[in-house]
């Protein structure tokens, strides 16, 4: 704990907001998941205006990178454990507030028997998956809209 308080205490004003963000995000995820269902947390989490849209891939793709990577030592240091469609939800989310336009995704696949599911969010065609590759051991569903919303395909 003290080694996760010194880094974020070397962390950059704007980083420590993300950080924070990211924290107070998955725990309401975490919770409005289990109390109130996927739909109204859906609902809830979308923003309803972008700031600052950002229209170049070299500009978008580094920053969400950045927010996606510090989303995710964020949550493994939370006393709760999300998965990984509260934390796509989550990262959709901050992205979306900061104008991007992200996508989740949702796919499944065989394992030994038992069918599995994985979430993650892409940005321009590329995964932001800090679990490195995972996300391409699974079969996309289908399209999806950033707010979980009816399949496009």
């Amino acid at each position: 704990m003290t080694e996760a308080l010194r880094r974020f205490r070397r962390l950059g004003g704007k980083e420590r907001g993300i950080v924070c963000e990211a924290a107070v995000g998955a725990l309401a995820a975490w919770l409005g998941v289990r109390l109130l269902g996927l739909r109204i947390c859906r609902a809830a989490v979308e923003p309803k205006a972008t700031k600052n849209p950002r229209t170049s891939i070299a500009e978008t793709l580094p920053l969400a990178g950045r927010i996606a990577r510090l989303e995710a030592a964020t949550v493994a240091r939370l006393p709760v454990h999300t998965s990984c469609l509260e934390q796509s939800l989550v990262l959709c989310w901050m992205l979306k507030r900061r104008g991007m336009k992200p996508h989740l995704r949702v796919g499944g696949r065989k394992q030994e028997g038992r069918f599995e599911a994985h979430a993650w969010v892409e940005l321009d065609g590329a995964a932001l998956d800090c679990g490195g590759t995972e996300y391409l051991h699974f079969v996309p569903f289908g399209e999806w809209d950033a707010s979980l919303g009816t399949q496009t395909n």
